[in-house]
């Protein structure tokens, strides 16, 4: 498969899309998928669909479509979910509880398994939220490597942030989604996914 093209984040972002339409599907009821029929499902155009795919190889064949199962697999594959990857959370305060729980949950989120949670308050230190315990932020480095932790979640109060990170990097973690809302600095290699309830709710206002 041809992985040289480095595919743009825009296109990244829509892989998900794709793989939860064809999670819903019945392979043996839709052996083959078109682009339009892909397209249809996720709100986009066909032609999108093609680009998006051209980037990660030849899928299918022209004028007959994908192979449903197949097709799946390989998104799967692309976002690295044929196999586990564990997630770390730091900050287990009302929004940090919601969201493991909520992961925890959904069958979904399988391959991402919350392996550790960490936070400074002595209270929490120890227990369990969702099955997961939670550790003192002392532990923070020791934990990572430990668990083998690639991909943080940020849900803490925004102090400290930019040295929280900077160990999380160097301890190996490879992405972060953040809801600290402070400006981070993260090196070549990492990426950033930030997500600001009160920026998206002040952009939305705009429509009322």
């Amino acid at each position: 498969m041809d992985r040289e093209r480095k595919a743009p984040d825009v296109v990244v972002r829509r892989l998900p899309l794709y793989l939860r339409a064809l999670k819903v599907l019945d392979h043996n009821e839709l052996p083959i998928i078109s682009s339009e029929q892909l397209a249809q499902m996720v709100g986009t155009s066909a032609g999108q669909v093609r680009k998006d795919l051209s980037y990660f190889g030849v899928f299918g064949k022209q004028g007959v479509g994908y192979q449903t199962a197949a097709l799946r697999d390989e998104f799967r594959r692309i976002l690295k979910l044929d196999h586990e990857i564990r997630v770390g959370l730091i900050g287990v305060g009302n929004l940090g509880a919601a969201l493991v729980r909520y992961h925890q949950k959904s069958p979904v989120h399988r391959p991402l398994q919350i392996a550790a949670l960490f936070d400074s308050d002595p209270k929490k230190i120890g227990r369990k939220f969702a099955e997961v315990e939670v550790f003192s932020m002392e532990q923070l480095p020791e934990k990572i490597t430990e668990f083998q932790i690639k991909l943080m979640i940020l849900a803490f109060p925004a102090t400290n942030v930019q040295e929280v990170v900077d160990l999380c990097v160097a301890k190996g973690v490879k992405s972060f989604l953040n809801f600290v809302p402070a400006p981070i600095r993260i090196p070549a290699g990492v990426k950033l996914h930030t997500s600001d309830v009160t920026m998206e709710l002040q952009s939305l206002a705009y429509y009322t």
